[in-house]
């Protein structure tokens, strides 16, 4: 009997949206227009495409839970006919078109695979059954400063197999991992009417020693000697926007968090009176320097300032 849960790699309790998002990494990782003459991708394919036309179905999933793969009658899930394995027609998958097999007493089901796999193969309403075909997506990979992911940058991508770079637009305030299409610039369409794929550019951001982001203020530390804590002052410090002079208030405490408005990461703001651009904040944590040693005269201050009681 076919266990369709461990072909999907998921729980028998799974949700429907795990089994569909197990469904859709399998299904790229071995659809067949990425795997041309493979066989052995051609069967893991059609065996993760059976189980999810089982499992994605209410009815047919608790009668799959119930009596296993056979089914009641031991015909099983896919005893229509047809052409393909189980009575469903592995033709249509290499044509983006929708997948259609037979159930219990010779019920057809059916589901759109434009509708499962979404971008990943440039599918959609445009792939679907007697419309032409949209071309494949490309995804590229494009590394960032930190900085430039705070303000935002343009950067020239390559893309493989073609003459020049296409500019990218990166937004202020972009996480790493996040992706920015650019639509009509993946793969040509494979028919003459079909539209070309897009092109996917994956962001990765690199880590920054000073800065950290958390929404949209940014997050220091400060080293601050035990002196200028006690006592207060100016120090000069470094933001994104270059350096300033920051005032330590006295009595400063270890871990206190010191705010500068508007050094923050740029965003906007949608209000009644329109868009407004805005910025968040600076946070800077202190961490107040505690001298491992003290001069003989230094000890004696320290002497005077517990007379004192501080």
């Amino acid at each position: 009997m076919k266990d369709y849960y461990k072909i999907l790699g998921v729980e028998k309790g799974a949700s429907p949206d795990d089994v569909k998002k197990a469904f859709r990494k399998l299904a790229h990782q071995y659809h067949p227009d990425k795997n041309k003459g493979d066989k052995e991708a051609e069967q893991k394919f059609k065996e993760a495409s059976e189980a999810y036309a089982v499992l994605s179905d209410d009815s047919k999933r608790a009668q799959y839970d119930r009596f296993g793969s056979a089914g009641p009658g031991g015909a099983g899930f896919n005893a229509g006919q047809g052409a393909g394995f189980g009575g469903f027609d592995f033709s249509q998958f290499a044509q983006g078109g929708g997948f259609q097999g037979f159930g219990q007493n010779g019920q057809s089901f059916e589901f759109d695979l434009g509708d499962i796999f979404g971008d990943l193969f440039g599918g959609g309403p445009s792939s679907r059954r007697g419309r032409p075909r949209k071309g494949m997506n490309i995804t590229v990979d494009l590394q960032i400063s930190f900085k430039e992911s705070i303000f935002g940058v343009e950067r020239e991508v390559s893309v493989g197999g073609r003459a020049g770079t296409i500019v990218i637009k990166v937004p202020p305030g972009i996480e790493s991992g996040q992706g920015l299409r650019v639509a009509g610039k993946g793969e040509p369409a494979p028919e003459k009417d079909g539209m070309p794929g897009d092109l996917i550019v994956r962001i990765w951001v690199e880590e920054d020693e000073r800065f950290r982001k958390e929404g949209f203020n940014l997050v220091t530390e400060l080293p601050v000697k035990l002196t200028l804590a006690l006592a207060g002052g100016t120090t000069e410090i470094e933001t994104l926007d270059g350096a300033i002079e920051l005032k330590i208030p006295a009595g400063t405490s270890h871990g206190e968090i010191l705010r500068v408005k508007g050094k923050g990461v740029p965003y906007e703001s949608r209000g009644l009176t329109g868009t407004h651009a805005k910025r968040g904040d600076l946070l800077i944590v202190t961490r107040v320097a505690m001298p491992r040693k003290l001069s003989k005269k230094a000890q004696q201050l320290v002497d005077e300032l517990k007379k004192e009681g501080i």
